[in-house]
């Protein structure tokens, strides 16, 4: 995992979408505030941020959110990804999260970012070394719904 990105400016109008979409974050139970922007192969950027639930399952994370953001308005294919919290640490997607990552982008330039300005810089191979893939059949199918 790539730390310490030295290319910040590339990414700024991404983790800058981030840092504002956090701020909306519905997370009074755990009170852990997560942004994250997905930037299209169109170059359109799409955000959003976790929204808890009382019950936790229902809960659903920034990442997916903003990938679901950009499906929502037809775009299907990501290329870059921000992930931003107050953390000691660059925040990691959850399980749930880097599991639909690797479907809807499996080859997505990932950021991860702390309000210290620390980032991470994992492939999806190292978050999701052997994550669930298409049965043999869907592949054909998957591979024509995602060029559209």
């Amino acid at each position: 995992m790539t730390s310490n990105c030295a290319d910040l400016q590339s990414w700024a109008s991404l983790i800058a979408a981030a840092w504002q979409v956090r701020e909306y974050a519905y997370a009074p139970y755990s009170g852990f505030a997560v942004g994250a922007a997905v930037e299209t192969k169109h170059g359109n950027i799409y955000s959003g941020c976790n929204v808890e639930n009382i019950s936790y399952g229902l809960t659903n994370c920034a990442e997916r959110t903003a990938m679901f953001h950009a499906v929502a308005h037809g775009e299907k294919q990501i290329v870059r990804m921000v992930v931003c919290a107050d953390t000691p640490e660059p925040v990691m997607p959850c399980g749930a999260c880097r599991q639909v990552m690797q479907e809807l982008c499996p080859n997505v330039e990932i950021l991860l970012i702390n309000k210290a300005g620390q980032t991470l810089q994992p492939t999806m191979q190292q978050l999701l070394p052997n994550g669930f893939q298409q049965f043999p059949q869907q592949k054909n199918k998957l591979k024509e719904t995602k060029q559209k």
